[in-house]
């Protein structure tokens, strides 16, 4: 099992990323990366309130050139949730072989594209079969019937985030795709809330985000269901229902996934997440290794790894997930957090 990891442009301190990870080269089998400006699930990479960074594209060349020297293969993602009246459209595909097209002369092309758009699948897999289509995490394919209906069109599937902690289900999807010549991908360090009723809603903004940017936005409202839910300490037990996997814990799906991603596109401090789960051990705010994180909604509490029970995953990997039933997370968080005021 290796690692999938987040490209930063500018990476930490000004470090290049390819320098970054390059102690962990041996742990990591591909990077993931946006094309500059096209909505993915993230922020645009070059522009910010109508300033470009012209240099943005070549220093992002030449470090996609710098990582594949090290072997490792690289991501290239189309995962916005929205491409607006493009959606179908022959400009999309025209811009998706265009990008292509580029990075292969570029950079030596790209082995993977991640996206959550049935029509780029169907543009990549019409105009480059030799490329791994994959299905972004934001598609919530986690089932069976879900594989099956798009199996003419991706590869292989980010597992759905809610079922990351069922390891029974997990396997059964595992024996469907090694049936069927798919590969499964599991994104494990995710800070977002387990089922949340606001993602659609939240994605479709960030793929509009450089829209969103430009105009009068309502300044009483938080759109973000999960920071609405952290601004009450009541509410703090939810994080420990959510998707993430402890360091500690990954190796349990050896067995289940080849690839395991780790999300650091917008991290901090990438290498602290990238060093954890390679160890496979955490010494610190375990809230630090999500993206995004709610250090700053907890602080000055943190949720001390060090303290996690020893049932921890034994216990949320097998429990009937109805937590509003139950009492676990909220006894083992009066057990992890702690006031770092009294240090």
């Amino acid at each position: 099992m290796k690692f999938a990891v987040g490209f930063q442009l500018f990476g930490a301190k000004d470090v290049p990323f390819s320098e970054l990870i390059e102690p962990y080269k041996d742990s990591i089998s591909e990077v993931f990366f946006p094309w500059q400006d096209i909505p993915t699930g993230r922020s645009a990479a070059a522009t910010r309130h109508g300033t470009t960074d012209w240099t943005a594209q070549a220093r992002t060349e030449e470090e996609l050139k710098k990582l594949k020297a090290m072997g490792l293969k690289l991501d290239l993602l189309f995962n916005g949730n929205c491409y607006g009246a493009y959606a179908i459209s022959e400009k999309l595909s025209n811009m998706v072989c265009s990008v292509i097209s580029h990075l292969e002369n570029a950079v030596g092309g790209v082995e993977i594209v991640t996206t959550t758009s049935p029509a780029v699948a169907h543009i990549v897999k019409k105009h480059f079969p030799n490329i791994e289509v994959r299905s972004s995490v934001n598609m919530k394919i986690g089932t069976v019937k879900g594989m099956e209906y798009l199996a003419d069109l991706f590869d292989s599937f980010h597992v759905q985030r809610e079922y990351n902690r069922d390891l029974p289900h997990l396997r059964e999807l595992k024996a469907w795709a090694d049936k069927n010549g798919k590969k499964l991908v599991m994104l494990a360090n995710s800070g977002c809330f387990a089922h949340c009723s606001g993602q659609i809603f939240h994605d479709n903004m960030v793929a509009h985000e450089s829209e969103i940017c430009e105009v009068d936005n309502m300044k009483d409202f938080m759109p973000y269901v999960c920071w609405r839910q952290m601004k009450d300490k009541a509410n703090w037990h939810k994080v420990l229902q959510n998707t993430w996997v402890r360091p500690e814990d990954i190796h349990n799906y050896e067995d289940i996934f080849d690839t395991v991603k780790l999300a650091t596109r917008l991290h901090e401090r990438p290498t602290m997440v990238i060093d954890a789960y390679t160890r496979g051990k955490f010494f610190g705010n375990l809230l630090d290794l999500f993206e995004p994180s709610f250090t700053s909604a907890t602080l000055p509490y943190i949720f001390d790894n060090r303290a996690f029970p020893a049932d921890w995953f034994e216990k949320t990997a097998s429990c009937d997930k109805n937590c509003h039933k139950c009492g676990y997370c909220k006894s083992v968080l009066d057990k992890i957090l702690v006031n770092t005021e009294n240090f």
